[in-house]
């Protein structure tokens, strides 16, 4: 009889429900305007540790009550950053548990009339609670996303206010990603362990920006909109699907006197569409002689952005009561069996997947880092990367807009196994919180659902059936993909995707050492995904550790030359697959080192980087840019290659075989 009623329960937790999740509103970056001021709370924060055995004492003494520095001796810790490698202490970089944030702010007495004050945070990993003068504001689960709260009653105008953030970092199996608690015996008791699958270190604090906005008492809350293009791409079309607004207390949202005003503006600020809502909220906007939105190399000048401002009317009165302006690139896409397009042309992806990771600041949000990276990105002649493996910073997706990069948006769901209930209706609202948040960037031009999920699991079809749909729901305008690692016989989730992308390291982790059983296996692999499923495929990881200035002749694994030689096998099978038109993208694994858990198989991290966590380039990278520019030039036909891609060797006058130059690609 126990038998059978473990086999009961066990069957019915493979049950799987596809029930209804709470979404998300509001979440509008923070940007000035006529109606709006932004003020930003970066800086030197205090900060504490719990005791690691002891993690909820802040909470069951109200820490949130005082000033932290009288309840515990706090330290100096910088926001936005990881906490973890700022200190040189052992126990904060490997704390498990809750850390205490807090900092004082003013308020100034002119923010009290007749409009909204809000705070928002860019990201806390992995769960926050908020306070602000005692009172909890906001409580948030889900690292990589932000989130908001009104805070209009609970400051104090004209004096100072003390803001409270406990951050947990603790991952367990229903969280996103998972994660596992243990205990284990030390020298001098007992240790809380944190164990995860992952390959990249588990940082946490507060690692975006801090800011306190206003709006107006009636003000936009939300902007939805879809781009489209016509007429041989000479007309653009903008489709104001859903704008929110937020009412007063005299429900002045309610009211069909409130309506919005739209202008489009060129790069030059000059207005090339403008249209009026009725009380719907809704409108478009046509755009001719249309300057589309280009990936990098496709076009003379791409990541064209036009600027959207948009005014929230009283017909009553005119009023003019709220102003938001944002970015707006146009842009189409398609998909089938065989291709991916923008505007109509087919798209050849070569990129990175990479990670938000840098020396000291660990995922924190940094602006020189991040345009140094982009400089590399159009350097070495990249059009796209992955988001692996959770949400970067808003800031990110702004540059990519700008730039011209393509990405595909990955949601944290990293090795994602034991599926149930709980974890299914976390993943949902992970994917529902960054498709909310990133909806309209037309950088952004696939969702990823997982990053290498135990596909091969009992439930695993019903569980990525559920997500993969309700992210169409979500959003139809974008095909869904995940990067599978399980081979195509196992799997059970890829059918249910748009776009197959598989993950493998021949050569690496299948035959180290083996250059001689790369190629062959690409191609096969490759071949087997869209003939089982009849999609597109892209390789979406492949790569070696490398470290850097290790040469070894002949090449040996781990040296600067069997990492090139390793990526120039995966070439080969590429150029292959190339001419098969459902092979449409090759992603390295990785851009750049990156920090991990500590492990024997990992020196000081990951070292599968194109540039070291420094980002300065290995040998590999200069190869590679080589073919990524060979690329533009022969699938984009781009005409625009750089002047130093080869480097002089002789003027070629002589034999034609000495000659390197640009005809070479």
């Amino acid at each position: 009889m126990v038998f059978i009623a473990y086999c009961i329960f066990y069957a019915l937790a493979l049950v799987l429900l596809n029930r209804e999740i709470v979404t998300t509103t509001g979440m509008l970056y923070p940007r000035e305007s006529e109606t709006r001021e932004v003020r930003s709370l970066d800086g030197l924060w205090n900060f504490v540790k719990s005791d690691i055995t002891n993690p909820t004492q802040g909470m069951r003494d109200k820490w949130y009550l005082d000033d932290l520095s009288r309840v515990r001796s706090t330290i100096p810790m910088p926001v936005p950053a990881s906490y973890n490698d700022i200190t040189t202490e052992h126990a904060i970089r490997d704390h498990v548990g809750t850390v205490w944030y807090d900092r004082k702010f003013f308020v100034p007495n002119s923010w009290s009339k007749n409009q909204r004050v809000w705070l928002r945070f860019g990201s806390v990993h992995y769960e926050a609670f908020v306070y602000v003068n005692g009172e909890m504001v906001v409580r948030h689960e889900m690292g990589h996303l932000p989130f908001e709260a009104e805070i209009s009653q609970y400051v104090k105008y004209g004096r100072e206010n003390r803001l409270t953030v406990m951050c947990d970092n603790a991952l367990i199996q229903t969280t996103i990603p998972q994660g596992k608690i243990t205990e284990l015996a030390r020298d001098d008791g007992v240790s809380i362990v944190q164990t995860y699958t992952f390959d990249f270190f588990n940082y946490a604090g507060i690692h975006r920006s801090v800011h306190l906005y206003t709006t107006p008492m009636t003000y936009i809350e939300e902007i939805d909109f879809n781009t489209d293009l016509s007429k041989n791409n000479s007309v653009g079309h903008v489709e104001i699907t859903n704008i929110k607004i937020g009412g007063s207390v005299n429900n002045e949202a309610a009211s069909d006197s409130l309506h919005i005003r739209v202008q489009l503006l060129n790069k030059e600020g000059i207005m090339v569409a403008n249209a009026t809502s009725k009380s719907d909220m809704k409108t478009s906007l046509e755009i001719k002689n249309v300057k589309p939105w280009w990936p990098y190399l496709m076009h003379h000048e791409p990541g064209y952005l036009y600027e959207m401002e948009i005014f929230l009317i009283d017909g009553n009165t005119e009023e003019l009561r709220d102003v938001y302006r944002c970015k707006v690139g146009v842009r189409t896409l398609s998909w089938n069996n065989s291709s991916f397009a923008i505007n109509g042309k087919s798209i050849y992806f070569r990129g990175f997947g990479r990670h938000e990771d840098s020396d000291i600041r660990g995922k924190g949000l940094d602006l020189a880092l991040m345009t140094r990276d982009f400089n590399l990105l159009k350097w070495i002649g990249a059009n796209a990367y992955r988001t692996s493996h959770y949400p970067y910073s808003e800031e990110s997706m702004q540059f990519a807009d700008e730039n011209g990069i393509m990405i595909i948006d990955e949601c944290p769901s990293v090795d994602t196994e034991n599926y149930n209930q709980a974890l299914l209706e976390k993943h949902k609202s992970a994917m529902e919180q960054l498709i909310h948040r990133d909806r309209n960037h037309a950088s952004v031009i696939m969702w990823s659902i997982a990053n290498e999920p135990r596909t091969g699991q009992l439930n695993a079809g019903s569980y990525f059936q559920y997500v993969a749909n309700y992210t169409r729901q979500l959003d139809d305008t974008r095909p869904v993909t995940a990067a599978i690692a399980v081979n195509s016989a196992d799997d059970k989730a890829a059918r249910y995707l748009d776009i197959i992308s598989f993950n493998r390291y021949n050569g690496w982790y299948s035959n180290p050492g083996r250059l001689d059983m790369i190629t062959k296996r690409v191609i096969d692999e490759a071949t087997t995904w869209h003939e089982k499923h009849n999609k597109p495929v892209i390789m979406s990881e492949y790569g070696a550790d490398t470290v850097e200035g290790l040469h070894l002749l002949p090449s040996y694994v781990w040296s600067e030359e069997y990492q090139t030689e390793l990526y120039s096998r995966h070439f080969r099978a590429f150029d292959i697959l190339r001419k098969k038109s459902w092979f449409i993208g090759e992603f390295v694994w990785n851009f750049a080192d990156f920090k991990t858990a500590q492990s024997v198989t990992r020196v000081g991290g990951n070292k599968k980087g194109v540039f070291t966590r420094s980002r300065q380039p290995k040998a590999v990278a200069h190869l590679l840019r080589k073919r990524y520019f060979a690329l533009g030039r022969e699938v984009d036909h781009c005409t625009l290659l750089p002047s130093d891609l080869f480097t002089y060797i002789t003027d070629g006058s002589s034999t034609r075989s000495s000659k390197h130059d640009s005809t070479d690609l």
